[in-house]
């Protein structure tokens, strides 16, 4: 077990804000009854893993200097209520339980099934001040049945814009704080409901994984995915070099045509025979532009982990704070 004493202070010289109230948080939850693994990393100031999903995929709880932050700029006060999307485990939970005090309530929505699960047994173990609630993405649509309005908005994942219930649910001057952007990068964004719209106060730029972790567990080479990913990594790319405007294009359209494809199409697994692939019509396209896209192919692949699909020319042979994390990119 860790010193969290030492933690919290490694935290401060790290100039993370810790208000009184946040450092008592952290004292008053224990990590241990909220991860199925070690929680060596979790002293380090890094991401712990909390639990792996059937399909293979690790879920992380956030470095311990993000949480605070986050906190930080939820603006907390007694009796508020919190809506999170996306439990984390339930260890964010129980931080922002101790934060909003005997009167304060916190609504999970939690979209992936295992995860669930994972956060309302861990959670029936932690004695709350208030109430925390666990629930599942179907009962979104039933918001105006809450008995208090909800105050403030917690996303713990990569989103592009802000979910559609969220646009008439929320009451003025509530807001959401959240990492929006693409699956490679994101802004942290503080975005306040003012009337009909929303005023933004831009808080950092972040790199956190889907808030839908059953997104991480789709085929990188559903066409969808692909285009998502194909999007990101042109954007991020070209904030650092120079692309060609004819293989830009040639991006761009890739992209459009991959979204055009039809949704039910079969999947490409590692499994999949070279016929199949070659024939599959993701790889069509693919192929179709391969002329333009072959100089920033191999970028372009690494960036959306496309690791079993290679293309060869047939005519040749971590940052960190008081530790280091996932979640921050300053």
């Amino acid at each position: 077990m860790g010193n969290i004493e030492e933690l919290l202070e490694s935290l401060k010289i790290a100039g993370v804000p810790l208000d009184k109230s946040i450092e008592k948080a952290f004292k008053s939850v224990k990590i241990e009854d909220f991860v199925e693994y070690s929680t060596e990393e979790f002293w380090q100031d890094k991401p712990v893993i909390f639990m792996t999903t059937k399909a293979g995929i690790v879920k992380n709880i956030s470095a311990p200097h993000m949480i605070a932050i986050l906190s930080h700029h939820l603006e907390i006060r007694n009796g508020l209520h919190l809506l999170l999307l996306g439990s984390k485990g339930g260890y964010i939970a129980a931080i922002l339980d101790q934060l909003l005090g005997v009167d304060g309530i916190v609504t999970i929505i939690e979209p992936h099934n295992e995860v669930l699960e994972h956060t309302r047994d861990a959670l029936e173990n932690y004695k709350s001040k208030g109430i925390i609630r666990v629930l599942s993405s179907s009962s979104m649509d039933y918001f105006e049945d809450f008995e208090k309005p909800i105050d403030r908005v917690l996303i713990t994942g990569a989103i592009r814009e802000i979910p559609g219930f969220l646009e008439t649910t929320l009451h003025e001057g509530a807001f959401i704080l959240g990492p929006f952007g693409g699956m490679l990068q994101q802004r942290l964004l503080k975005r306040e409901k003012n009337g009909e719209d929303w005023l933004d106060t831009d808080l950092g730029g972040v790199v956190f994984g889907p808030m839908d972790t059953i997104n991480a567990e789709r085929n990188p080479l559903e066409p969808q995915v692909l285009a998502e990913g194909l999007e990101d990594s042109l954007k991020l790319i070209s904030e650092i070099i120079e692309i060609d405007e004819s293989i830009y294009q040639s991006i761009e359209q890739l992209i459009v045509s991959l979204r055009e494809l039809p949704r039910d199409i079969p999947a490409i697994s590692e499994d999949t025979s070279e016929e199949e692939i070659l024939e599959h019509p993701v790889m069509d396209l693919i192929m179709s532009e391969m002329e333009f896209l072959a100089p920033i192919w191999p970028i372009l692949g690494h960036m959306i982990s496309m690791d079993f699909i290679t293309f060869e020319d047939s005519d040749d042979e971590d940052t960190s704070m008081a530790g280091g994390h996932e979640d921050l990119v300053p």
